[in-house]
């Protein structure tokens, strides 16, 4: 059973409970819900024989649209031992994200909450299904979305047309724990257990399709590097919607038999708390959550003496917030994961044990069982170390494709198999990658390619600055101009002059943003990403450069 890549979720489920019984599996501090791993496997086997009563078939698509709720890692297992495949939901969507994704993904189950403090996902799913409000649970038959056959409320309420959770629960009654075992046993590894779609912040979100065998394997590598154990306890402040919250978090987890103490959405102080009253040993999170923390620390005390590790991924890495979360969190090995949804999601790693340096610096080497080369973006051949380039990457983790995007799959996997990220880098000798930007961002002033990631490394290190986007804005004379949104520590005032004259000598006088505006904060997707192309949209509205902006280029 230690071959990781022959296994299915659902069976590394059974392994951990039979190896650590009586771990603690899941513990929700905010509600007092402590389950056992075998406490958790027994209520995943009563969720699968929910799921197989409501006549959820091998392969087919259920869609999960909550916050990190338990019932959410749950249904991240049982799903998997009956071989459903399933699409999660970013809890930011709207209705328009909502019905393009219940009809892309060809879901015939919702499992939903009430929604969140911005969006009530009961009254969205009502204006896109008013069917729901005359028919019976379990045969809804919607206009939009002729799959959609169950809706399934997770929560007390009961809503028209839908099922509540606890049903869901009783009705496993119907189905013998025999049938789930041959369910299961009847499950390939590279069978697609679960669709995420992009971020959408270009163009259509696509349906990753992920295998049990590229999660399970991925979980497996990350727990390694992590040195993971069945005494780590892990803080899982992340969405669960996200690959960072559900391979990098829950299934690390399970690989390692680790407890898992999510929080259903984030905040910093109940982060600090959750890590304090639970020991929690490690701690994951995008940059942005961890500036925040950093900052709750330094008006009141919390003890994180526990945290040993943890990774911070999701976005690019500063460096400086790197060194704090070292200094003063006491996180002494945490690591960084580079990687994307398409790569389950990852792709590189530091180690606990790499120096610092190269922990702040770089964003690690291969996962075990990953090749990772960089190319010349326009040849596609591999650069010499040392030399900018497009990372690819090659594996067990390479997504199986886009949903029912066949062409969108053969321009981002070629032909020997590789994984065109989109993402510049650097190798250097040991085989250790610096991201210097996206395809994409980089900005073209005047002929000098300039990567956004290089200035917001070094405007990081002004005492004044706590976070900081780079963003390329049209010029009609130069094509581009960079400009710098900046977030100023909370108490310090400074001027567009007092910034550049701190990059004056410092770095070339071409890189040095034509434009700063100082801002409280950024918009992003709901992982945590910072979405730089709705910055430059702000920017050609405030700064009025509609007309630089039409200039047509080849």
């Amino acid at each position: 059973m230690d071959r990781f890549d022959q296994i299915t979720i659902g069976d590394l489920l059974d392994r951990t409970a039979a190896l650590y019984p009586d771990n603690e599996a899941l513990v929700y501090t905010d509600r007092g819900l402590r389950y056992t791993y075998h406490q958790f496997r027994e209520l995943c086997n009563l969720a699968a024989r929910g799921l197989m009563a409501l006549g959820i078939k091998r392969g087919e698509h259920i869609a999960l649209w909550a916050t990190n709720v338990p019932q959410w890692v749950v249904l991240q297992f049982a799903s998997a031992k009956i071989g459903a495949v399933l699409v999660t939901v970013n809890t930011n969507y709207k209705v328009r994200e909502l019905e393009y994704l219940l009809r892309q993904s060809d879901a015939t189950t919702l499992l939903l909450i009430n929604g969140t403090k911005e969006s009530n996902y009961v009254e969205m799913l009502h204006e896109l299904c008013p069917e729901l409000n005359h028919c019976l649970p379990g045969r809804l038959n919607a206009k939009k979305f002729p799959m959609l056959r169950s809706v399934v409320f997770i929560g007390d309420e009961e809503h028209p047309g839908m099922y509540t959770w606890e049903q869901v629960l009783g009705m496993a009654e119907a189905i013998s724990e025999q049938e789930l075992a041959a369910r299961q046993a009847s499950l390939d590894p590279d069978d697609v257990i679960n669709m995420q779609y992009t971020s959408g912040t270009t163009g259509f979100p696509k349906g990753v399709m992920l295998t049990h065998r590229n999660l399970v394997m991925n979980a497996k590598s990350v727990a390694e590097c992590l040195n993971f154990g069945p005494r780590d306890r892990l803080c899982i402040p992340v969405p669960f919607f996200h690959c960072f919250g559900c391979v990098l978090g829950t299934l690390t987890c399970v690989v390692s038999g680790a407890t898992m103490v999510p929080l259903e959405s984030f905040n910093p102080v109940r982060v600090l708390e959750t890590v304090e009253k639970e020991r929690c040993t490690a701690l994951h999170g995008v940059p942005t959550m961890f500036i925040t923390e950093l900052e709750v620390l330094e008006k009141q005390p919390f003890d994180t003496s526990s945290l040993r590790t943890g990774i911070m991924a999701g976005a690019p890495c500063p460096i400086e917030v790197m060194k704090a979360v070292v200094d003063r969190m006491g996180m002494k090995e945490i690591v960084i994961t580079y990687g994307q949804t398409e790569a389950s999601p990852g792709i590189t790693m530091t180690r606990t044990d790499d120096p610092l340096e190269i922990r702040v610096s770089t964003v690690g080497r291969a996962l075990p069982g990953v090749e990772v080369k960089v190319v010349d973006p326009a040849t596609g051949e591999e650069v010499p170390r040392g030399y900018q380039g497009e990372i690819c990457a090659r594996g067990y983790n390479v997504m199986k494709g886009y949903y029912k995007m066949p062409e969108a799959t053969a321009s981002t996997i070629d032909r020997e198999g590789w994984l065109h990220t989109g993402d510049l880098g650097i190798m250097d000798e040991q085989g250790y990658v610096r991201i210097t930007g996206r395809i994409k961002d980089m900005i073209i002033r005047g002929g000098e390619n300039i990567y956004p990631r290089e200035i917001e490394e070094f405007l990081h290190t002004h005492p004044k600055i706590k976070d900081v986007q780079v963003v390329g804005v049209p010029s009609s004379k130069y094509g581009e101009e960079v400009m710098a949104f900046i977030q100023l520590k909370e108490g310090c005032t400074a001027t567009a002059e007092e910034i550049r004259e701190f990059c004056n000598g410092k770095i070339a006088r071409y890189k040095i943003p034509q434009y700063i505006q100082f801002v409280s904060s950024y918009p992003t997707t709901a992982n945590g990403k910072v979405q730089k192309f709705k910055l430059r949209e702000q920017a050609i509205r405030e700064l009025n450069l509609f007309q630089a902006a039409r200039v047509e280029t080849a």
